[in-house]
Parts: C-alpha cells; sequence; structure tokens
C-alpha cells in the first residue's frame, strides 16, 4: 500500500499575522483557496525548492472566528525546519518580536511559537554551530 504526506494543517485566528510569522522563517505561499461558501481562506506555505507540496504548511482562516481554537497548542506537537544558520534566523525573529522559547544554546536546535501558539523547531542544517553568546547563556522562555 502507497501513502504519501501531503500537510499539515494549522487553524489561525490572525491569518496576515500567521502568514507574516511563516514567511519570517523563509517560508513562502505557493497556494491560496478563498471558500465563500464555507467562509474560509487556505493558505499553503511552503520552504523555497519544495514548492511541489511535499512540505507545506496549510493555514486554516475561519472568517467568522474560530472559538474551538484552544489557547495551548501543544496537543498538536510540533512543526520543524531544518534552516541554514540558526543563529541568524533566531536572531531576525527576535528582531521581529519573536520570542525564542528554547535558544540555540548547542548551535543545533531552537524553538519558537507562532502567533496561533503552535511550536515550531528550528534544526541547524549539518553540523552543530560552534556555540556562541548570547545564545549559550540563554534561558528558556515558556514552553516550547
Amino acid at each position: 500500500m502507497k501513502i504519501e504526506y501531503l500537510h499539515t494543517m494549522v487553524r489561525v485566528l490572525d491569518l496576515e499575522k500567521s502568514i507574516a510569522f511563516y514567511e519570517m522563517l523563509g517560508l513562502k505561499e505557493r497556494r491560496r483557496i478563498e471558500n465563500d461558501k464555507g467562509r474560509f481562506t487556505l493558505v499553503f506555505l511552503c520552504p523555497p525548492g519544495q514548492e511541489d507540496g511535499r512540505a507545506d504548511v496549510e493555514l486554516t482562516w475561519n472568517w467568522d472566528g474560530d472559538s474551538g481554537l484552544p489557547s495551548d497548542s501543544r496537543h498538536f506537537g510540533h512543526l520543524a525546519y531544518r534552516v541554514e544558520n540558526i543563529y541568524e534566523l533566531c536572531q531576525s525573529l527576535m528582531d521581529n518580536g519573536v520570542t525564542i522559547n528554547r535558544p540555540p544554546r548547542d548551535g543545533h536546535m531552537a524553538f519558537v511559537r507562532s502567533p496561533d501558539n503552535v511550536s515550531v523547531e528550528l534544526l541547524q542544517m549539518g553540523e552543530p554551530l560552534p556555540i556562541q553568546e548570547p545564545w549559550s547563556s540563554m534561558e528558556n522562555s515558556g514552553s516550547w
């Protein structure tokens, strides 16, 4: 039996704010579906070079609100992305107001949260980067 991964769907409360967050990670909008009858928008984002849809995150925004979103999305687990330079990306995210919940103290792994409280794991491509400040002494912030 053949099985093929398609995408991960995340419900969002503020579509533009959520798109901006995922774009800060480096994802690009690949496809958008506006459904007037169902009153929702689907936005598919992917990393550059993976426009075939094999690594999509689908943001689902219900036009009339979504009171069913839990305040803590830990039941979901997390999204994970391999990044070219974890220190540079974490600094860019911080510069744009994103809290680094688990700093890349080891030069290898960090966790952040989306505007909708989705946990996102960032992993350094290849070998871990050399350990450096301010990351090595930075404490965790909140849950990740």
